[in-house]
């Protein structure tokens, strides 16, 4: 059985996931379609694959594969989900953040058969989170630093006039609910999105985001407390080459999350 793919976004995730897919990293499953903002360039870019894909608009991509991987900006979210939502794929998205503000989809997935998958993405341990979530937690805390560079143009540090060009120390940038920092950094902290989901929801999970000039890697610090015991987990990503913005295992994470989709066995829960 080959399961067929569309990604939206050609972006430092999307060609890194189109490649793999390419060469057949994940076997049973096929790259048609694609969707990218300049197509003559992104035809360009495919054009030495084994098997290019078609690029399509992004309402398109939903009537061209079976399962969608978004990976656009999250200003276009609802034209890629909702189009895959309602034909019934499988979704695999990672603007998480975007998805917080377009549950009602959850909803509508079941009424057309469709699936949202959230992939772990540049996290650690959401197989944990998700086991403790079958039982009572009380807290979740996400701490997530990144080099400055990383952070630079986030909504909510252009909103409140916050200058990280300069920095000689750590700056503590936000502290809030996960809702209101994957508002505020749609771009950074998508991991923020993840947690919630698979935890206690996006109001009760709490985040801190630093600017920290001393570190070239984006961190990521998970803790919880739960009536099954405390976890503490760190992540240490390597920045992707093409845009810091996101770690280089993003693109690892969706093509583990397609592997599982085929697999005959998996572990992990």
């Amino acid at each position: 059985m080959t399961l067929t793919l569309a990604i939206a976004g050609l972006g430092a995730i999307g060609m890194k996931l189109a490649q793999a897919i390419d060469r057949g990293a994940v076997p049973g499953v096929r790259l048609t379609a694609v969707s990218a903002r300049d197509r003559t360039r992104a035809q360009a870019r495919l054009a030495g694959f084994a098997d290019p894909p078609a690029v399509v608009t992004l309402a398109e991509l939903a009537g061209r594969a079976e399962i969608i991987v978004e990976c656009a900006p999250a200003a276009v979210f609802a034209e890629v989900a909702g189009p895959a939502i309602a034909q019934g794929r499988v979704l695999l998205p990672l603007s998480v953040g975007a998805l917080l503000d377009h549950m009602d989809l959850v909803e509508r997935a079941r009424a057309s058969g469709a699936r949202i998958i959230v992939p772990t993405g540049a996290l650690i341990g959401l197989d944990t989170v998700r086991a403790m979530a079958e039982g009572e937690i009380s807290r979740v805390v996400l701490e997530t630093r990144k080099p400055p560079g990383g952070l630079a143009g986030a909504p909510h540090l252009v909103e409140n006039n916050i200058d990280i060009s300069d920095l000689s120390e750590p700056l503590l940038v936000f502290q809030g609910s996960a809702r209101a920092a994957a508002r505020g950094f749609p771009a950074n902290v998508n991991v923020a999105a993840a947690l919630a989901l698979a935890g206690i929801g996006p109001e009760r999970t709490e985040v801190e985001v630093w600017a920290d000039p001393g570190i070239e890697r984006n961190i990521q610090s998970v803790t919880i407390t739960s009536d099954s015991g405390e976890a503490t987990m760190t992540m240490r990503n390597i920045p992707s080459a093409d845009n810091p913005k996101t770690g280089r295992i993003v693109a690892q994470s969706v093509l583990a999350t397609l592997r599982r989709l085929t697999a005959t066995l998996t572990a992990g829960s």
